[in-house]
C-alpha cells in the first residue's frame, strides 16, 4: 500500500513538502512523472530514468490494453517485470485517451463503447473494466475511470459529467480487488468552480487514497487552471496526495506546487526534446535555429546533465537537422534532467521556508530574457513555436500520450 507523509508546509502558503512511500521505493514531493505511455519514455531507458532521479513514471492503461494487452503483460509478471523499471509506477485510467483518440466513441452510464484507434476494433470499457485492466498490469498507484469532456462545453454537458464521473469512482472504489495497489479519484468540473467544489466534495466522501485534478490543461488560460485549483485544492484532504493530470510546463509546476499540488507529469520535457525545444534555467533554446550553427556553447551552461558537460549547442543543431536519432534522445534526456533539477530546487525551496521568494524569482528570470517570456508563442527569428502539450485552445481533446 503507498503511504503519504508530509515533512514540511510552506509558512506562507500551500507548498508541501512530503514523501510517498511505495513498495516500488519513496518518492520525494513535490514530483514529476515522466510519461512512458506505452511502457517506456521514448528513447530513454530505465538506467536513464533513474539516473535522472526519477522514481515514478506513468504507463498508460488505455495504450497497454491495446497493445501488447494488460493479460500479456499480466503474464510476464506486471509492467515492473515487463519494463525492467525497479520504481514505482502510476497507471492513467485511460478515460482521456478514450475520448480524445478513439473512433465512434459512446458514452452510457455503463460505461464506454469505442473503435480502438489502431484497428477499429470496438471495445467497451467500464469501470469494473478498468479496475481490472489496472490490477493486471500491476501498477503500485491506479486511477478511477473518468468522463473527460471537451472544453467548452455547456454547463449541462460537463454537470453530467461530473456526474457520471464521480458514480464510475464509486463503481471504481468498490470493484478494486488488490490492496497493495492505491486508487486515486479524479475531480472534473470543466471551468466551473462551483462542479469542481461539488466534484471534490462527492469523491471526498468516498474515499481514495489520492485525488488527481483532471480536465485541466486543455489549452485554457493559465489563469482559468490558477482559478479552478484554487477551487479544487482546499476541499482535498491535506492528508491524501494531490495530483494535477497532464501538467506541464515549468512555470505550471511552481505554480501549481504553490497551490498545493504533489504530483504532475506531462509529455512535455520529451515531445519538447524531440522537436527541439530545450529548456533552460532561463527560458528556452530552440536548437533548430541557424544562430546555434557555429555556437561551442552548451545548451544552459547553468547546467550539470551530461548533455551539457559534453556537448555544443552546434552538434545538437547538426543532429536535430540530419535527424540522427542521437539528437532526439540527447535532447530528452536534457530536458528531463532540467525538470528533475526544477522539481529537486521546488522541495530544497520548501524545507528552507524560502519558497515564496523562489516563485518569484523563478519568474522574473524568466521574464527577462531577452524582452520575452517562455509563453511567447515567437522565438525571436519570426517562427511561431507550437506548445506540445496535447492539446490546444480550440477545445478538441488531442492525445496526451507518447
Amino acid at each position: 500500500m503507498v503511504g503519504f507523509f508530509i515533512q514540511k508546509t510552506d509558512l506562507n502558503g500551500l507548498a508541501r513538502r512530503g514523501e510517498l512511500r511505495t513498495a516500488h521505493g519513496t518518492i520525494e514531493t513535490p514530483a514529476f512523472m515522466p510519461v512512458g505511455s506505452l511502457g517506456t519514455v521514448k528513447g530513454i531507458g530505465p538506467d536513464d530514468l533513474q539516473r535522472l532521479g526519477y522514481r515514478l513514471i506513468l504507463n498508460n492503461a488505455y495504450h497497454l490494453y491495446l497493445r501488447p494487452g494488460h493479460d500479456v503483460v499480466a503474464e510476464q509478471g506486471g509492467l515492473h517485470r515487463f519494463t525492467s523499471w525497479p520504481g514505482a509506477i502510476l497507471t492513467d485510467s485511460g478515460g482521456f485517451q478514450v475520448f480524445s483518440l478513439a473512433k465512434l466513441c459512446k458514452v452510457t452510464d455503463e460505461g464506454v463503447t469505442f473503435q480502438s484507434h489502431l484497428d477499429g476494433s470496438l471495445h467497451h470499457i467500464t469501470p469494473e473494466r478498468a479496475m481490472e485492466i489496472q490490477e493486471a498490469l500491476g501498477a503500485d498507484i491506479i486511477m478511477a475511470f473518468d468522463e473527460c469532456v471537451p472544453l467548452p462545453s455547456l454547463r449541462e454537458k460537463v454537470l453530467d459529467a461530473v456526474m457520471r464521473t464521480n458514480r464510475w469512482a464509486r463503481r471504481c472504489q468498490a470493484a478494486r480487488r488488490r490492496s497493495d495497489q492505491a486508487l486515486f479519484g479524479i475531480v472534473q468540473g470543466g471551468r466551473d468552480p462551483e462542479l469542481r467544489v461539488q466534484a471534490a466534495r462527492d469523491l471526498v466522501s468516498i474515499g481514495f487514497d489520492g485525488y488527481a485534478v483532471g480536465g485541466l490543461s486543455v489549452g485554457e488560460e493559465k489563469s482559468v487552471m490558477h482559478r479552478m485549483l484554487d477551487a479544487t485544492v482546499p476541499e482535498l484532504p491535506s492528508t491524501r496526495p494531490r495530483y494535477l493530470m497532464g501538467v506541464g510546463m515549468p512555470e505550471d509546476l511552481v505554480e501549481g506546487v504553490a497551490r498545493g499540488i504533489d504530483l504532475f507529469d506531462c509529455v512535455v520535457p520529451s515531445r519538447h526534446g524531440r522537436t527541439g525545444w530545450l529548456f533552460t534555467s532561463s527560458g528556452r533554446v530552440l536548437i533548430k535555429n541557424a544562430r546555434y550553427r557555429r555556437d561551442e556553447g552548451p545548451i544552459d551552461p547553468a547546467c550539470r546533465c551530461s548533455v551539457c558537460t559534453s556537448y555544443s549547442r552546434a552538434y545538437l543543431h547538426h543532429l536535430f537537422l540530419v535527424k540522427e536519432m542521437l539528437g532526439l534522445r540527447l535532447n530528452t534526456l536534457h530536458n528531463l534532467f532540467y525538470y528533475a533539477s526544477l522539481t529537486q530546487e521546488i522541495r530544497r525551496a520548501i524545507e528552507e521556508g524560502t519558497f515564496a521568494s523562489f516563485r518569484q524569482e523563478f519568474h522574473a528570470k524568466r521574464a527577462s530574457v531577452a524582452g520575452m517570456t517562455i509563453d511567447d508563442p515567437f522565438d525571436g527569428e519570426g517562427e511561431n513555436v507550437t506548445v506540445a502539450r496535447g492539446e490546444r485552445a480550440s477545445g478538441k481533446l488531442l492525445p496526451r500520450g507518447e
